[in-house]
């Protein structure tokens, strides 16, 4: 507890730069995520194709990843862009899936009555598409920015600060509160973009809220 009182401006200072290092991943990638899962979903002979394709760039390791693309990009080495870039990458590997299957659970039906009134493809899917599969496409989001968190620690390994410090300056000095407050501030930040993506749902998607509400009342009966 002491060493925590004693350091609480780097802890304060690092959680910052672990939030920044993360939020913009967690935006980029699902903004570019949306027209990759839509084009998967809307051209069925590519979809296998283009899922697997960036699907593979999941498995490729993240610190041989951050190692790569200095050179490839020709940034510095110690550039939080390399960090940003690797973990937008991973971000869109874990959301094209979830988006493709998103649209891919739509009631045919629904999208039918929206031509059928006189919806165009584009006016379809910013008002009839995209807002019915929110919830799904929230749930992949959340599930991105859970992992996000947990890779930004990784860039530590190639200078980039982060949460990550804690665990390698407090494995070195062998100081277990620190390596306690890396874990402990690391969900703490996991929790934080959650609960923010939630808000945010309820707040832009309060159709969603209400379509579960009488499931909740039946089982509470």
């Amino acid at each position: 507890m002491q060493w925590v009182v004693n350091n609480t401006d780097t802890i304060f200072r690092l959680t910052l730069e672990h939030i920044w290092l993360s939020a913009i991943p967690i935006v980029l990638g699902g903004l570019l995520a949306v027209p990759i899962g839509w084009l998967a979903h809307r051209f069925p002979r590519a979809r296998g194709s283009v899922l697997s394709a960036v699907g593979i760039l999941y498995t490729i390791p993240s610190l041989a990843l951050f190692v790569l693309l200095p050179p490839l990009l020709g940034l510095p080495f110690l550039s939080p862009a390399n960090v940003i870039i690797a973990l937008v990458i991973y971000a869109v590997a874990i959301m094209a899936r979830n988006v493709a299957d998103a649209f891919a659970s739509l009631d045919p039906a629904t999208l039918r009555a929206a031509t059928a009134v006189g919806f165009g493809p584009w006016q379809r899917f910013f008002r009839v598409e995209l807002p019915l599969a929110g919830p799904v496409l929230l749930a992949g989001l959340r599930v991105v920015a859970v992992s996000t968190v947990s890779l930004v620690t990784v860039g530590v390994l190639v200078g980039v600060q982060s949460l990550g410090y804690f665990f390698t300056d407090g494995f070195q000095r062998r100081i277990d509160e620190e390596i306690l407050t890396g874990i402990v501030m690391t969900v703490a930040v996991a929790a934080l973009f959650d609960g923010l993506l939630v808000l945010l749902g309820r707040l832009i998607m309060p159709w969603a809220a209400l379509a579960t509400a009488p499931v909740r009342e039946e089982a509470r009966a």
